[in-house]
């Protein structure tokens, strides 16, 4: 295997060893670098990123085991292996236990060695595509878990991609449920802090005094009950990031610690004058006009300009309804497994219904209405008679349009929703199989199926059309029999009736 990309640090006090291993790898392309001693390999950690680490498991300074934790601190993604003696072998497999992807005895076969880190290269390598698959995916259709297609969702996603990798405060606006956490989770996912905390806590919920005390903790004895030091959200969340979700909704007296905390990059737990120094970036939330607020004196305007450094503006989903489709097929998709269920799409009536309804609760009304329909169907398709007594949906009056777009994809079986946007795809990459089956992670032999699929199901289509839906004459223009027809009918949920017409 070519090892060229890869960086590998071997760690070892002998150093005669760490340069035949190192030898032996950059014969088939590693770029090796050596440190031949603990402490000398933790700097390089430091100053470097590699994608392997070997480390020998006992040295005097800094033993294998310590190596392990630094190197997974810095980067959990690195492959780290242990060389060690034959005496050693239990705290090799506690090594393992560490997170370590194997190890290695002295003396160490060259064979073996290549084998072994082969598979690691290996397994980054297909790590790296799947990321890579997964940013060309977010590109087209979403951006860590914010599903959209749409217009305004491609500007809402450009601008996540831009303000993620800043240490910028982001003011997140927009109504309720239209998915302001799940955007404060991308945008954190995305940053440098990505492997420290993400902390939310929602200021609406909690009255002054407990708000106060989630926020910046108490000392012991600061209040009746307080019996134990207590920390606060913004000490769990140093060096990550704190999302204060319905920030409008802060009491004033809090808005002042929460500006100085900002001012001064440090909390005072209640109860204590001794400050404690605090790295957090802030996000916060809200669906109220806060520039109203400022008018009337409900919000400190300081505040509000600390927290604004940039903004985010998240629309409902009726400005975007052609992202319904995309995010029905995502939902359905989830509930189907977390609840063992096996929809396949949503009848006529109700995805008419579900594209013209405005949605007033916005996603997470879409959804939590999707999940109540996945958990009582009894057909695999979902339709008016699941929705809940009384829900608005069913009292729609709705017209009669076929036209062909993505928001008039919803309540279609999930095969024409994958259909029309590998088709899409197949657009977009000028018909180039092979690069199409790339971008969507599937096999190019699984996408030529596929495509098989749809000429046939379109020829059926056909044949039934000019039948006008008698099976027995379709089967014949098809040169199929009667039987096997109506099986891959009823699979694409074809209308068919017998020679009677019925």
């Amino acid at each position: 295997m070519d090892g060229e990309q890869f960086k590998v640090l071997i760690i070892d006090d002998e150093e005669a060893h760490a340069e035949a291993v190192a030898e032996s790898l950059q014969r088939v392309g590693y770029a090796c670098t050596i440190a031949t001693s603990g402490k000398a390999g933790a700097a390089r950690i430091d100053d470097d990123e590699f994608d392997i680490i070997l480390t020998d498991l006992r040295m005097p300074d800094m033993d294998g085991l310590a190596i392990l934790r630094k190197a997974k601190q810095a980067n959990p993604a690195t492959e780290v292996f242990v060389i060690t003696g034959h005496g050693d072998v239990k705290t090799a497999v506690e090594a393992i236990k560490q997170g370590a992807a194997n190890y290695l005895t002295k003396p160490v076969d060259m064979g073996e060695l290549r084998a072994v880190v082969d598979k690691a290269a290996e397994r980054i390598r297909l790590a790296q595509a799947n990321r890579e698959l997964k940013r060309q995916l977010d590109e087209k259709f979403g951006f860590e878990g914010v599903v959209g297609n749409s217009p305004k969702m491609h500007e809402v996603i450009e601008r996540l991609r831009n303000i993620a990798p800043t240490s910028a405060a982001v003011l997140i606006q927009g109504e309720t449920g239209t998915g302001k956490e799940l955007a404060a989770k991308a945008i954190h996912t995305n940053s440098p802090r990505k492997n420290k905390p993400f902390v939310a806590l929602n200021c609406t919920a909690l009255n002054e005094n407990l708000l106060d005390d989630e926020l910046f903790g108490h000392e012991p004895g600061a209040f009746t009950g307080a019996d134990r030091i207590r920390k606060g959200r913004f000490e769990y969340a140093n060096g990550g990031t704190l999302f204060l979700d319905e920030i409008g909704d802060m009491p004033v007296p809090l808005q002042a610690k929460l500006l100085r905390v900002l001012e001064n990059n440090e909390v005072f737990r209640i109860g204590s004058n001794e400050p404690i120094k605090v790295n957090v970036r802030i996000l916060s939330a809200t669906h109220r006009d806060l520039e109203a607020a400022l008018a009337d004196k409900s919000f400190r305007q300081d505040l509000y300009y600390r927290l604004k450094v940039t903004t985010l503006r998240l629309p409902p989903l009726r400005e975007r309804r052609e992202d319904i489709p995309l995010l029905a097929a995502h939902f359905i998709k989830e509930f189907n497994q977390r609840h063992n269920k096996h929809v396949s799409g949503i009848a006529e009536p109700l995805r008419r219904a579900m594209a013209s309804y405005d949605w007033p609760g916005n996603v997470r009304e879409l959804r939590n209405n999707l999940e109540s329909m996945v958990v009582q169907d009894q057909d695999g398709v979902l339709g008016l008679n699941d929705l809940q007594e009384g829900d608005t949906l069913r009292r729609l009056q709705f017209p009669d349009n076929h036209a062909a777009s993505p928001a008039n994809l919803v309540g279609r079986p999930l095969t024409e929703v994958e259909r029309y946007y590998v088709q899409q795809c197949l657009e977009m990459t000028n018909g180039n199989r092979e690069e199409t089956a790339r971008l969507l992670g599937i096999g190019e032999r699984t996408l030529y199926r596929m495509i098989q699929d749809w000429k046939l199901q379109d020829r059926i289509k056909q044949a039934f059309a000019e039948a006008d839906g008698n099976l027995e004459e379709a089967a014949k223009t098809l040169n199929m029999k009667p039987a096997a027809l109506e099986r891959k009918a009823k699979k694409w949920g074809m209308p068919i009736h017998g020679k009677d017409g019925h």
